[in-house]
């Protein structure tokens, strides 16, 4: 049965009940069912906007049709394009956490667009206080918020996929490359000025040529879902669908969808994957005195973990001012439903999660499945898709400890290595582990070298170039007296702070960086590399960079010889582990297929593994012993290899193992700068350069 609606403008709509399911707005060729959750709302409206002028509110409809806590109603000849926003009326009791407040204009959190940016003073949360340490909370805001708040868009999924299909690249031949989607072509000097920094100059012949002459295989957008302003990084979601409005070349009304999809379709033509960076921890609502833009004003105590006592307040294990509650069932289908949309929609191929401890917070041990996890872990769609965990928040630690399916950011990896090249005493035990995949934090649970993503570098920190250039973070161009960011960087800037002339610290620095490349690219386990450093990317220092959009962040195209180097040399050890499948195996190896060697060619001791000052060792690695097949049925076994890792200041000397009747090694990469010899006599001692790698062949 059909109803008529009056609306203010005194036209008039034709309504159906609709359905509860799906939630959001969605359009199906002849008008919208609109579907919103709240469960202690006593009433919410549906506001129609001009979208020509965002601000006028043209329509305003009462949704009178409710099933299990969905708020519903069909709008026949409502198209795509359509602007919608809620009003959402309650009770207001900050002591229980209910914020309902009609004066504020709300985002739908199923929105698969919205219109823009914030723009201008957002109103701060729907009361005041009359001291910042004063818990009593008096008034409701009445400013309305139109003017300001983006609108939800109404949109057609409808695109023309063509063939496209992931390349579903098997995790043994991964290569993740970070990248952020401005930063990457805001300068890229061949590209339209109106497509750099956007989904279109990442989807450009030009980026995706690079990056496939490069060798990497999986691109890892830095968050795309739609953010406030006020971070460059994105880290400020506030919705769960919607691709960000400011990376869309081709307009912010609906088309920045369609723009995303085609940059993907480009991407799988080209071979390579897309894994999103996500934000599911928080949003950019923030605490008691952030702005109500979307699920606060819905349904506060469902979307956000409040402070039992004292509801009022949130409990932040983000550092961002709030915490999502995962542990309410319609967060949680936002969440998985969120997911799976970017999966079939949107043909992305996995998903990389910030603070994934954050969304596992009721894990009562670490390892044993929440919610949030035992979700995705029997999904159908979810499960087959990388999934890739940020193993820890503000208050928690779980390197090693997420479950089967899942891998992780390895960050004892990234330390390990980055104290080893610097120098540091009594690391070589600990590269050993982290060299062979890490088999102490992923070999007994299910899992492979595969699971440990393997990093010295990413978007939070020091690029690799300032990695060897700096010993402090500069971060004064943040605006925060350099107080942000980290202090303890494991950082060494061979001998001077910052740029030099002195061309021996820069010729230290440089093969400091292929050291750290080398020992990167050519450990077991998935490598992920940040977008520059293949180049020598700098940020000047700063090693917090999240509100830098500018040159600081953004990738420079121009480059020296210097940098022209670093990325032939790049290259050449991707194509390394590409070719040599015992370089990226499935598994872990055994104590019969490799060895570790000290300088003498003889297997380590226990008291070479404890003595603090053993700073050089070689890996071993006999393939005649390896009975695997790769992902194609093919066998990986034969072959010797010899992987040297000299980080004492001075020339070792270290003897080189006979490898049966093989008479010679040959030299497939020597990080110092004379690469002249190119093989070596088998049985016979060979002096390493300071501070370099060697990797050779049998």
């Amino acid at each position: 049965m059909e109803n008529t609606i009056t609306i203010e403008n005194s036209e008039s709509l034709r309504s159906k009940p609709g359905k509860p399911y799906p939630l959001g707005a969605t359009f199906d060729g002849e008008g919208v069912n609109f579907a919103l959750f709240s469960e202690h709302a006593t009433g919410v409206m549906l506001c129609l906007y001009d979208a020509n002028d965002p601000t006028k509110e043209i329509q305003t409809i009462a949704l009178t049709e409710q099933t299990d806590y969905v708020w519903h109603i069909y709008l026949d000849d409502i198209k795509p394009g359509q602007l919608y926003g809620y009003r959402v009326d309650g009770p207001f009791d900050p002591s229980q956490g209910l914020l309902f407040n009609p004066n504020k204009v709300l985002l739908d959190p199923y929105a698969k667009a919205i219109s823009g940016p914030i723009d201008g003073e957002v109103e701060l949360l729907g009361y005041d206080l009359d001291d910042e340490s004063d818990e009593r909370f008096r008034t409701q805001s009445t400013t309305d918020n139109s003017a300001v708040i983006p609108k939800s868009i109404v949109i057609d999924n409808a695109f023309d996929w063509e063939d496209d299909k992931s390349p579903d690249i098997p995790q043994n031949r991964s290569v993740i490359y970070e990248l952020h989607v401005k930063g990457f072509t805001a300068q890229h000097p061949k590209l339209p000025k109106n497509i750099r920094g956007t989904y279109a100059g990442l989807a450009s012949p030009e980026a995706i040529d690079y990056l496939t002459k490069l060798g990497v295989t999986t691109v890892e957008l830095m968050p795309v879902h739609q953010f406030t302003g006020e971070s460059y990084w994105g880290y400020n979601s506030i919705g769960f669908f919607a691709p960000h409005s400011g990376y869309a070349a081709n307009g912010a009304m609906g088309q920045q969808v369609d723009e995303f999809k085609g940059m993907v379709k480009a991407l799988h033509k080209a071979g390579l994957e897309v894994v999103l960076d996500v934000v599911y921890n928080h949003t950019a609502e923030g605490n008691q005195f952030g702005p109500t833009l979307s699920m606060k004003g819905i349904d506060n105590p469902a979307y956000y973990w409040l402070v039992e006592d004292n509801k009022a307040f949130y409990m932040d294990y983000t550092g961002t001012g709030n915490t999502v509650n995962m542990n309410h069932p319609r967060t949680l289908q936002l969440v998985m439903d969120s997911l799976r949309y970017w999966v079939t929609e949107m043909h992305v191929d996995g998903f990389r999660f910030d603070l994934a401890s954050a969304l596992a917070q009721s894990l009562s041990a670490a390892g044993q499945l929440s919610a949030f996890l035992d979700a995705v872990h029997q999904d159908p769609i979810l499960s087959q898709v990388k999934l890739i965990a940020e193993p820890w928040d503000i208050q928690s630690y779980h390197v090693g400890n997420f479950p089967v399916k899942w891998s992780e950011w390895n960050g004892k990896y990234r330390d390990c290595v980055r104290s080893f090249w610097k120098g540091d005493e009594g690391q070589a035990h600990e590269l050993a582990l982290r060299v062979l995949g890490s088999p102490d934090l992923y070999g007994n649970d299910g899992r492979n070298p595969t699971n440990s993503i393997n990093l010295i570098t990413a978007h939070d920190g020091f690029t690799l170039n300032d990695l060897v250039s700096y010993n402090d973070k500069h971060n004064d161009a943040n605006g925060e007296d350099n107080r942000d960011g980290h202090n303890d960087n494991l950082s060494w800037n061979c001998g001077a702070e910052g740029p030099t002339d002195d061309a021996e610290i820069n010729a230290l620095r440089e093969k400091q960086k292929r050291n750290f490349l080398a020992t990167l690219l050519l450990s077991q386990g998935t490598p992920m590399l940040l977008m520059g450093d293949e180049c020598g990317r700098t940020q000047q220092g700063n090693n917090n960079a999240y509100s830098q959009d500018n040159e600081i962040s953004w990738f420079n195209w121009e480059w020296d010889e210097k940098q022209q180097a670093l990325f032939d040399y790049t290259r050449q050890v991707l194509a390394l582990r590409k070719d040599i499948a015992l370089l990226r195996r499935r598994k872990f190896y055994t104590q019969d297929e490799v060895s570790w060697l000290c300088t003498n060619g003889e297997a380590m001791t226990p008291e070479n593994w404890h003595d603090c000052n053993t700073r050089c060792l070689g890996l071993h690695i006999d393939g005649s012993k390896v009975e695997e097949q790769d992902e194609n049925g093919e066998p990986i076994s034969g072959g010797q290899y010899l992987l040297l890792f000299n980080t004492y200041w001075e020339p070792l000397s270290f003897s080189i193992p006979k490898a049966g009747r093989k008479r010679k090694w040959d030299v497939l990469i020597n990080t110092a700068e004379d690469q002249s010899k190119k093989d070596v006599p088998a049985g016979k001692d060979l002096d390493l350069a300071p501070r370099s790698m060697l990797v050779l062949k049998a």
